[in-house]
């Protein structure tokens, strides 16, 4: 074999190039979307976090409360107000928006199923006020695989969120109670805020707190310290329990029962955990002292943590079809394709760059 005894022609890497370029497309052009694991089930919690959008809605327009066309621009109704007398922190409207895609519930199942969750387990869930299509899709995704949801929910809501006296999470929770999209209410409800007692709410939003409560026949958490608050959290937990032991811990939201502190709150990661309870934390809230029996934890401070890990839409007008996003689908290329064409790129550059063409391709009219 006589190979290249000088530099190879321009127009030999140039045509290398080209094929180069034509082998990519072809591979490009062979990837298809591909059903990701706990397809139908995920579908099955969407479906139904939809559903309870649609329930929120209408009951909200059936109660004369009426929709910001502006800051709901998709009409949800799961969108508040700036400020209310049941507002507790700050709260971004842009996170409030994207807290409004169905397909948040199949993250949730994805989650889930890496939790280990399953039929007849019992899960420990706290909410807030801040994100009710979050704490809707949740409870779906969790009754969506057989398992049992006990909630316990801070009324209270960040900007943008449930802070309508009128039409608080616990009416929401009621609505879909009504509707059969859940099957499960708080066995309890704290007021939020600060100490978890509606610190920072004046007399009259915390009566209208207490108020949502009692209409609802959810039994309120009136301690009178944080940690006194949190005791009771557990006490609660356990006594739903009956003595069966919990197999996962769910946070959705930043009330203080739950997470301890606001310093808490910014050191958990978004997601699944299994090692918290290894952890040493300012203050131990709910969701620590479950970690630390063992158990997984799953904190939800927002869609937003969600959108890029889940290749999930960010555009939030109008809301995405349920069974769209990374967590249903992905691209997968075929790989077979991809491997001959890597190895006849491979030979064509070793052909081009190393064997000395023109000898073998002239040698006959030169008479050599």
């Amino acid at each position: 074999m006589r190979f290249q005894p000088g530099r190879v022609h321009i127009l030999s890497l140039v045509a290398l190039a080209v094929v180069g370029v034509l082998l990519l497309t072809a591979v490009e052009r062979s990837k298809s979307p591909v059903k990701q694991p706990y397809f139908d089930e995920k579908m099955v919690a969407a479906a139904r976090t939809m559903a309870a959008l649609e329930a929120i809605r209408s009951a909200r327009l059936g109660s004369g409360v009426p929709i910001d066309v502006v800051n709901d621009p998709n009409e949800t109704g799961l969108i508040g107000h700036e400020f209310s007398l049941i507002t507790t922190s700050r709260g971004s409207h842009d996170e409030k928006l994207h807290a409004l895609d169905p397909n948040i519930a199949g993250v949730f199942v994805d989650m889930l199923k890496r939790a280990r969750v399953g039929e007849d387990d019992l899960v420990a869930v706290a909410v807030t006020g801040a994100f009710p299509l979050l704490n809707a899709g949740m409870l779906c995704a969790i009754e969506s695989l057989g398992a049992t949801p006990v909630v316990i929910t801070s009324v209270g809501s960040s900007m943008w969120g449930a802070n309508d006296p009128r039409m608080t999470w616990l009416d929401m929770e009621s609505v879909l109670l009504e509707n059969g999209i859940i099957a499960h209410r708080s066995v309890a409800a704290s007021r939020g805020g600060g100490d978890d007692r509606g610190r920072g709410l004046s007399p009259e939003g915390r009566a209208l707190v207490d108020s949502a409560a009692a209409r609802n026949g959810v039994p309120l958490i009136d301690e009178p310290t944080l940690d006194e608050s949190i005791a009771r959290r557990m006490e609660l937990y356990d006594e739903a329990a009956a003595g069966r032991a919990y197999s996962l811990y769910v946070n959705v939201g930043g009330g203080l029962g739950s997470v301890g502190s606001s310093q808490v709150y910014r050191l958990l990661g978004a997601g699944l955990s299994r090692n918290l309870g290894t952890k040493n934390f300012p203050r131990r809230g709910a969701l620590v002292r479950m970690a630390q029996r063992g158990m997984p934890v799953i904190h939800v401070p927002s869609a937003d943590a969600f959108i890029e890990r889940y290749d999930m839409s960010s555009e939030v007008v109008p809301l995405p079809d349920v069974g769209t996003g990374g967590t249903f689908y992905r691209d997968r290329y075929s790989v077979p394709l991809a491997g001959v064409l890597a190895v006849l790129y491979i030979f064509a550059i070793f052909v081009v760059v190393r064997i000395d063409l023109k000898h073998y391709l002239f040698r006959k009219r030169d008479g050599r």
